[in-house]
């Protein structure tokens, strides 16, 4: 029995909670992979950070029972709980779907922020490590702080360009990818260098580097691409979070953080194959290489059409192809499409949904918001599942979309999101492009779409308009 009693100590028990929720997190994210049991994998994420939250309130607690000085640090340690956890709840019971793009840069932003904390913590704190040991210690310090460092700086402009805070054009600094390797180059000097003479300058130096360096790696994308620079940060800030981890001594923090870089930098992956970008361009910034070549005007005449005709043009199809983007999240039209979708389907009227993988401003963001207003799964394809089809669709309804649509990038080898694979929507008979205005899209460039012979404007807000064809209807 005392064998046994001595096991069970606070740290050890810290240790098995950490276990548990690490393997909660895995399940979180196997569970997020399909629509039908993501709920649930919210529900392990959730389940897994409150066990962690209780862990290490626990380990803290243990540590300061009878200490006064302690205390300060168990008291710091619950307001920061109470205070992060209203923060949270408030913006998480406000903040609409069409702002969750820039909320989730702003969170990543945070993690690197505390990634440099606890890397200048880490090199400030006193040691009592010696020899290579040390010298491990000095490399996570100064590692931990570059790549947090990168992460927040890239994290904020990130945010201030999918607020519209920030002019969403790529930055085309002069020799930009030279200046971008010479940063990295310049990291793997100074590294050395501070692992062995760890002078304070050292770190004030990498920490301005990477704060420079994050800022004009994103700054430099363009607003096509922002849906993976997104899914690129959040991998970002797994490492950032696995390098706090090594310094704090900490296996909870670097299971979770190797868990999010490495499937933010497989989504990351995954998202240029399909838009047939290079994934080291990526994490070199390299996306809007050059400058815009046309401007965001559209050349060429428009067609009007009325929620009437339109009502008549889907009322006499035989398959229905809608193809949604940020445009619907912004009108919050999800509901009466999912309506459009039930009345057309009840006629006999075959209705599908086309998915770019970039479609809103986030991974997911417009399954999401079908899901949300329940639209069956079985009629939501991805994009390579459905282009083919578009030839021998008779109606297309391109709910807000615009770049994911555009035939230039196909057809104009001088567009800046020219080779991207689009959805093929001006070969069906008919397109509807619903839109407020002629307005370019968030990648600033013109769509010819507009003036092909069988595309018709259907002009002001998407849900008042579709509103207005379940009337006509």
């Amino acid at each position: 029995m005392p064998e046994t009693t001595a096991l069970l100590t606070p740290a050890s028990i810290a240790g098995a909670a950490y276990i548990v929720a690490a393997l909660l997190f895995i399940l979180s994210l196997a569970g997020l992979s399909k629509h039908e049991t993501a709920k649930a994998g919210v529900g392990y994420g959730i389940a897994g950070m409150a066990i962690a939250l209780l862990a290490t309130v626990g380990v803290v607690v243990s540590d300061a029972w009878g200490e006064p000085q302690a205390m300060l640090g168990l008291a710091l340690l619950v307001a920061a709980v109470l205070i992060g956890g209203a923060i949270g709840l408030w913006r998480a019971r406000v903040v609409a779907m069409t702002g969750m793009p820039e909320l989730i840069a702003l969170l990543h932003s945070f993690v690197g922020l505390a990634a440099v904390i606890v890397g200048w913590n880490g090199a400030l704190e006193a040691s009592d490590l010696s020899g290579a040991l040390l010298d491990i210690h000095h490399a996570e310090v100064f590692i931990g702080v570059f790549i947090g460092g990168v992460t927040f700086t890239g994290s904020i402009v990130a945010f201030l360009k999918l607020s519209a805070r920030m002019k969403s054009a790529p930055l085309m600094l002069p020799g930009k990818n030279a200046l971008n390797l010479g940063a990295l180059v310049a990291f793997v000097v100074l590294t050395a260098w501070y692992v062995v003479t760890p002078e304070l300058w050292l770190l004030v130096v990498v920490t301005a580097l990477a704060l420079a360096l994050g800022w004009h790696l994103v700054a430099s994308i363009g607003g096509g691409d922002m849906p993976v620079v997104i899914s690129m940060l959040n991998s970002y800030s797994g490492w950032a979070a696995a390098a706090a981890g090594f310094l704090l001594n900490n296996d909870l923090l670097i299971v979770t953080g190797a868990l999010v870089g490495s499937s933010g930098a497989y989504l990351s992956y995954i998202m240029c194959k399909a838009m047939n970008r290079s994934f080291i361009s990526v994490i070199a910034g390299g996306f809007g290489i050059a400058a815009p070549t046309s401007s965001g005007e559209v050349q060429g005449e428009t067609r009007e059409i009325r929620a009437e005709e339109a009502a008549e043009l889907l009322r006499d199809a035989t398959s229905v192809i809608i193809t949604p983007g940020y445009g619907m999240a912004v009108a919050q039209a999800q509901y009466p499409v999912a309506e459009l979708t039930a009345r057309l389907r009840e006629r006999g009227i075959g209705v599908r949904f086309g998915i770019h993988p970039v479609a809103g401003r986030l991974p997911g963001h417009m399954n999401v918001l079908l899901a949300e207003a329940k639209v069956p799964y079985d009629v939501v394809e991805e994009m390579d599942e459905i282009n083919d089809d578009f030839a021998e669709t008779s109606v297309v309804l391109v709910i807000g979309a615009n770049d994911t649509v555009n035939p230039a990038a196909s057809e104009d080898p001088g567009s800046p999101i020219a080779g991207m694979p689009v959805l093929r929507v001006w070969e069906a008979s008919n397109v509807i492009v619903f839109k407020r205005s002629m307005a370019a899209g968030y990648a600033g460039v013109a769509n010819p779409l507009f003036t092909r012979d069988n595309a018709q404007m259907l002009f002001g807000d998407a849900k008042d308009r579709v509103e207005d064809i379940l009337r006509a209807l």
